[in-house]
């Protein structure tokens, strides 16, 4: 079972022209609404972009089950699918909703492919440059444009602890692990958030920071991100050293751009 890679980017394009870049700073204020809290937001754009791939996808692929952020967030059961489905299209529509709704340019269209519980393309579209950076396992990762014109992706040297930027989402620790872990990161150059994952999971694969990390892992987050940056030779495993795999919803999330840094990282910052 195979889906066409560049024709699934299309069909994430088209959705964010259609349905997300229209209502960038035009939505109104029954556009948006909170989920869990106050900074867990949807938008008539997550939920329009999200309608109109999962129809695309019918046709292009109409044996794969669909599993897109808003539609778990209607029918949680709906994730629980996912192990035993064959083939699955994992689909977050906004990745960096906050932003959106705020009017920052930092959001980013997401979308994996699981065939047998294992990641094998992944894609993050950004709206605003227009672009993809995306991935099939075993193929590399590319930079590709509209016009054609692609660019091959690799994380950054390897560099000394102090030395290292990165990508560190601080917001799903809690209590003395979050400050355990915000202590830490003093060990490291700089750190940042962007509250987008598919925008810091872009800036790692081209180069620009060594890390990035999480504590809360939802598919849709981390599928294509952590696909593309290992096709781009960095090193990604879960907090204890175990592979993170789609089905995997906690254990938290550490990437970096060698087994060596990625160990580094782990006992300095983590353990």
């Amino acid at each position: 079972m195979r889906i066409d890679v560049m024709a699934l980017a299309d069909v994430l394009r088209r959705a964010a022209k259609a349905e997300i870049l229209p209502r960038f700073r035009r939505l109104n204020l029954g556009d948006v609404r909170a989920k869990s809290e106050a900074t867990d937001l949807v938008t008539e754009a997550d939920v329009n972009a999200e309608r109109m791939i999962r129809a695309e996808l019918k046709h292009l692929a109409p044996e794969a089950l669909f599993i897109g952020e808003e539609s778990v967030a209607a029918d949680p059961a709906l994730l629980s699918r996912l192990k035993d489905a064959d083939l699955a299209v994992i689909v977050d529509p906004v990745d960096g909703t906050f932003n959106f709704a705020s009017g920052i340019p930092a959001f980013g269209v997401m979308a994996s492919v699981v065939y047998r519980n294992e990641t094998v393309a992944g894609i993050i579209y950004d709206p605003m440059g227009d672009d993809w950076v995306m991935a099939e396992k075993g193929s590399g990762a590319f930079l590709r444009r509209p016009d054609g014109d692609s660019m091959r992706l690799s994380v950054a040297a390897a560099k000394p602890l102090d030395a290292m930027i990165g990508m560190a989402s601080a917001g799903y620790f809690f209590g003395e692990q979050r400050e355990k872990i915000l202590s830490n990161l003093a060990k490291v150059r700089m750190f940042a958030c962007y509250r987008c994952a598919a925008h810091e999971y872009r800036t790692l694969v081209g180069g620009h920071v060594d890390f990035v990390m999480y504590n809360k892992l939802m598919p849709w987050d981390h599928l294509a991100g952590t696909l593309i940056a290992q096709e781009a030779g960095g090193h990604a495993a879960r907090f204890d050293g175990s592979p993170y795999r789609p089905t995997d919803l906690e254990g938290g999330l550490l990437v970096a751009t060698n087994p060596e840094s990625w160990r580094e990282l782990r006992d300095q910052i983590i353990a």
